[in-house]
């Protein structure tokens, strides 16, 4: 089955225009997921919008949108109102200036998305941008307007084509809590930072995405299996904590166990 675009439009880069399409690069669709059900019947649950003072089920057609504007009081919004503020879907992802990659703190990634070109008449004009972005090692900022909202993405190539996250606003990153900027404070001891050092060289690797499993949905599925087939479920531990006065008793042992590992 082909993939679904999320959106489809024309990418502007200068004067020149090409028309491409956007697909969602991450999904949870394969997660486990449960139902609610009454626990004295068994029944699956349907959830219903009621009236917070009545108590009665509201029908769709008088659900609006309202803002809270104090006791208790809300100004109501028809969806022609709402609709008429809307950003216009132009269908125009435009390129406002390509930067360097690594000036976009990871924080403001949102979601991740493949961007091709749409149709083949569009392929030319596709890999010239991508090879010439490619050959400059450069990325994109551009703004479409994607599921009723203006947004800015962050395009750059990939292997087979462009990748592209919409990104937070910056009102929408937080700040560091005050306590990560205390751990500047902390001063450590030497012998503490050289076993630290060596049992991060001892466990040093390369990202590989197949050797991270949904560990969550694994011992789901684990549960469920054991519910169907009346076995006991087991339990995990939880982890003990490392105490600040066991801390480096604890290093000591770590560098023991993954210089052992490393050397069978």
């Amino acid at each position: 089955m082909a993939p679904h675009a999320s959106w489809n439009g024309v990418l502007l880069v200068g004067e020149l225009s090409v028309d491409v399409s956007l697909y969602a690069a991450a999904s949870s669709a394969e997660r486990m997921s449960f139902h609610i059900v009454n626990r004295r019947t068994g029944h699956r649950v349907r959830r219903e919008l009621v009236d917070q003072s009545t108590g009665r089920p509201v029908e769709q057609g008088d659900q609006l949108k309202g803002y809270d504007v104090g006791d208790g009081r809300y100004l109501v919004f028809e969806p022609a109102e709402v609709a008429a503020i809307l950003p216009k879907g132009d269908r125009t992802m435009e390129v406002e200036g390509f930067i360097d990659l690594d000036d976009v703190d990871p924080l403001y990634f949102d979601r991740p998305y493949f961007l091709g070109p749409r149709g083949d008449d569009a392929s030319d004009a596709f890999r010239l941008v991508l090879e010439g972005m490619r050959k400059k090692k450069v990325a994109a900022l551009a703004r479409a307007v994607l599921f009723r909202r203006l947004r800015s993405l962050l395009i750059w190539p990939g292997a087979e084509g462009f990748i592209a996250r919409t990104l937070n606003f910056d009102h929408e990153v937080e700040t560091a809590p005050a306590i990560l900027k205390r751990v500047a404070e902390v001063t450590v001891k030497k012998e503490m930072l050289d076993l630290a050092r060596h049992i991060i060289d001892t466990k040093a690797g390369t990202f590989d995405p197949a050797t991270f499993d949904d560990r969550y949905d694994a011992a789901l599925a684990d549960l469920v299996r054991a519910k169907i087939e009346g076995k006991p479920v087991r339990r995990r531990k939880p982890p003990t904590r490392t105490k600040p006065d066991d801390l480096l008793e604890a290093l000591r042992r770590s560098a023991e166990g993954t210089g052992k590992r490393k050397a069978g």
